[in-house]
């Protein structure tokens, strides 16, 4: 690996850490050529779909989008950051495990949704009134109505 300091490209690990969850592997190493330390981190590369939007453009996944859109929906309620990453997650694994190569942008932001009415109505109804476009209030009393079928 090459060093961030010198540009060498022969190291030694020193430690070696597997996270927690084992999804990463941190590694300690030391430059063969400056013998300054620095930390790696290894994971595999998980291949995410491409989204489709709505007028059929293709985009590449983007995770900060969700986050994004979850911060929104959720700001000023009591529900931690770790909590947006866990959703964010899950959706991720889900894309993930499904093998598709494209994904419809709905498919996400159905999950997004069905995470947040079992998290939070009021973060649900905030990111419900943005992702489906309300056309007026009629429309956003019967997602609040269908809130309380369910």
């Amino acid at each position: 690996m090459k060093c961030p300091f010198c540009g060498n490209l022969e190291d030694r690990v020193i430690d070696s850490r597997t996270s927690k969850d084992g999804d990463v592997i941190r590694r300690r190493r030391e430059c063969l050529n400056c013998e300054r330390r620095f930390t790696s981190y290894e994971r595999i590369e998980e291949v995410l779909p491409v989204v489709v939007k709505k007028d059929g453009r293709r985009e590449d996944y983007d995770r900060n989008k969700i986050i994004s859109g979850l911060k929104t929906a959720c700001k000023k309620r009591k529900i931690s950051a770790e909590t947006l990453e866990k959703i964010t997650d899950d959706i991720e694994r889900m894309l993930i495990e499904s093998g598709k190569k494209e994904v419809e942008s709905k498919v996400i932001g159905e999950e997004v949704m069905r995470a947040l009415r079992d998290l939070d109505q009021v973060a649900y109804v905030r990111f419900a009134s943005v992702y489906r476009q309300f056309k007026d209030v009629k429309e956003f009393m019967q997602e609040v109505k269908g809130l309380f079928e369910k």
